[in-house]
């Protein structure tokens, strides 16, 4: 599932609710950045979200329903390993606009990931496999849930959490300048999931590259890590 939003206003502020079901993730802290890493049965660890001491951020939802054009065919690029080099410090930001805007894009076969990435200027790019790619030179609040922004409500399905986007909207239509930290928990703890659980909600202080998170909606166990 997930919700990804990014908020430009006197600070650029990224939150992230990273919600799965019956995956093991660790999070990992360094002066590269912090990582949520997924073991992956042939991988291993994988670092497939969070931010970088760049002021890149990744977040990957999944696209509900599945679009089959997303499935790899041909030649293209893999959007798992897109979103790994921008955490990694690979490509720029800018590097994989150009990319997707030029080579199609797929995921794994019968499940469209996506690409919620922004850069330390606050510019955002939503990545979707098979349908696109849209790009907002810092905008003044984005999110993704885990519905196509293509196709918006045109295709239900039970996860999709198109409720989600509605209360992250309404809530981020009316921040202040101000907002901070804080108020993005805030957003990220109404919008948290039970069914299919919250695992980890995280916040990138863009300006001060600073992450903080917290585990299992523990609202009141929030760690910190400034990177570099």
């Amino acid at each position: 599932m997930c919700t990804s939003i990014a908020v430009n206003k006197k600070k650029t502020i990224i939150g992230w609710n990273l919600d799965i079901l019956d995956m093991e993730y660790r999070i990992k802290a360094s002066d590269n950045g912090v990582f949520i890493e997924i073991n992956d049965e042939t991988e291993g660890w994988m670092p497939l979200f969070g931010a970088n001491s760049r002021g890149d951020f990744v977040g990957m939802p999944t696209c509900w329903p599945s679009d089959a054009r997303s499935d790899p065919t041909g030649d293209g690029e893999n959007i798992i390993l897109l979103d790994i080099d921008l955490l990694l410090q690979k490509k720029s930001l800018q590097e994989i606009r150009d990319i997707v805007a030029g080579r199609p894009v797929f995921s794994v076969p019968g499940l469209t990931f996506m690409g919620a990435l922004s850069d330390a200027e606050g510019n955002v790019l939503h990545i979707v496999p098979g349908q696109g790619s849209l790009y907002y030179e810092r905008p003044p609040y984005k999110i993704l849930t885990n519905f196509s922004p293509f196709k918006q409500d045109s295709e239900r399905h039970p996860w999709m959490g198109w409720d989600r986007y509605q209360k992250a909207d309404s809530m981020l239509k009316d921040a202040t300048d101000d907002f901070d930290v804080s108020d993005c928990f805030a957003v990220l703890q109404a919008v948290s999931q039970e069914i299919c659980p919250t695992v980890v909600s995280m916040v990138f202080d863009v300006r001060e590259r600073t992450v903080y998170w917290c585990e299992n909606r523990k609202w009141d166990e929030v760690h910190n890590y400034r990177i570099g």
